[in-house]
């Protein structure tokens, strides 16, 4: 086997420093990510200016320098080293001014946003207004980026999730009771889908579906017909009334003792596991070659085992289905 020998990539936009921030909420993998950006930059003879706080820490200025040793000992550590904030000064045209402005004085020649839907439309409007090029990374526990098959932080949320329903389950079973988790996903059941399959749960709620609650109560009366000793529901937190509100229903319907328990912001936290260090080391990578190759207004994306391009409105104007075999899955093997 020929020993392979990075080769440099070409630089047809003639960029010498681009800049990078991680905006909105963090999610595990956001580190690799960084990491990704900074090696490849130094690999290929670019600089990077690490923004601080996000398009918060932008619009003031707080750029720095950084290289490949500010980003050793990072790839295993959730969280964001730049850190994150949400800014409502930029979603002012005065705001987004100044930190085109703040790029400009600095040499940047194009900006990756490592985020979700939200920071993606503040990339989008700074290209748009002050034609800087801009490069999204999806950045996002909740999966919910149209334009990739997953986003970083993903694979960690589900993981901390499952962990803690088999947990859960293990306290259910002891006392004959019924647990309903609360598991992220405003929006979106990619999470509440995934560890319901995983966890072998009774039931899930989505936001995709109208579930009647009444289909569920009879569920639950059923299974402990069938002997089941305990039983695990769960509720992605954007579902109407939240896990509280199934958990009361549930309880009322059956007259069985309900207890709730909503996971929250533990599913952001934690190191991030190999799929999510991978996928932000590619997503990293590739967002740097995009700006190179004079690429700007998309979003970096990984569809099977390819990367792909997406402009960026179409990530949040698309709509990205949860898994409906999966779904049809689930309900099967929660008999």
């Amino acid at each position: 086997m020929t020993e392979f020998i990075p080769t440099p990539h070409p630089n047809p936009a003639g960029i010498q420093r681009v800049a990078v921030l991680t905006s909105g909420g963090d999610a595990p993998g956001m580190n690799a990510a960084i990491r990704a950006v900074v090696r490849t930059a130094a690999f290929e003879g670019l600089e990077v200016m690490g923004v601080r706080r996000g398009f918060s820490g932008l619009h003031r200025g707080e750029l720095k320098l950084i290289g490949p040793r500010d980003v050793a000992n990072t790839i295993q550590r959730g969280g964001t080293i730049l850190l994150t904030a949400r800014s409502a000064t930029w979603r002012t045209p005065e705001g987004r001014a100044s930190g085109a402005q703040h790029l400009r004085d600095n040499g940047v020649g194009g900006l990756i946003v490592i985020g979700g839907d939200g920071s993606f439309h503040g990339a989008h409007l700074l290209e748009q207004e002050h034609g800087i090029p801009v490069i999204g990374v999806p950045g996002t526990i909740d999966n919910d980026l149209y334009g990739t098959d997953h986003t970083i932080g993903y694979f960690t949320a589900v993981e901390t999730a499952l962990d803690a329903v088999d947990k859960l389950r293990d306290t259910g079973a002891s006392h004959e009771r019924i647990f309903v988790i609360e598991v992220m996903g405003r929006h979106a059941g990619h999470i509440a889908l995934d560890v319901a399959v995983a966890g072998g749960a009774e039931e899930v709620f989505i936001p995709e579906d109208d579930k009647p609650i009444e289909d569920v109560i009879q569920i639950v009366k059923d299974s402990v017909k069938k002997g089941k000793t305990g039983s695990i529901v769960i509720v992605a937190e954007g579902v109407p009334g939240g896990a509280q509100g199934v958990g009361d229903a549930i309880q009322a319907g059956t007259g069985l003792e309900t207890r709730v328990s909503i996971l929250g912001h533990i599913q952001r936290g934690g190191a991030p596991v190999s799929s999510d260090r991978i996928l932000a080391s590619r997503l990293g990578e590739a967002a740097v070659y995009a700006l190179m190759d004079g690429v700007s207004g998309v979003m970096v994306g990984r569809h099977g085992s390819n990367i792909i391009h997406t402009p960026l409105h179409e990530t949040w104007e698309k709509r990205k289905d949860v898994n409906r075999d999966l779904y049809r899955c689930a309900k099967k093997l929660s008999v």
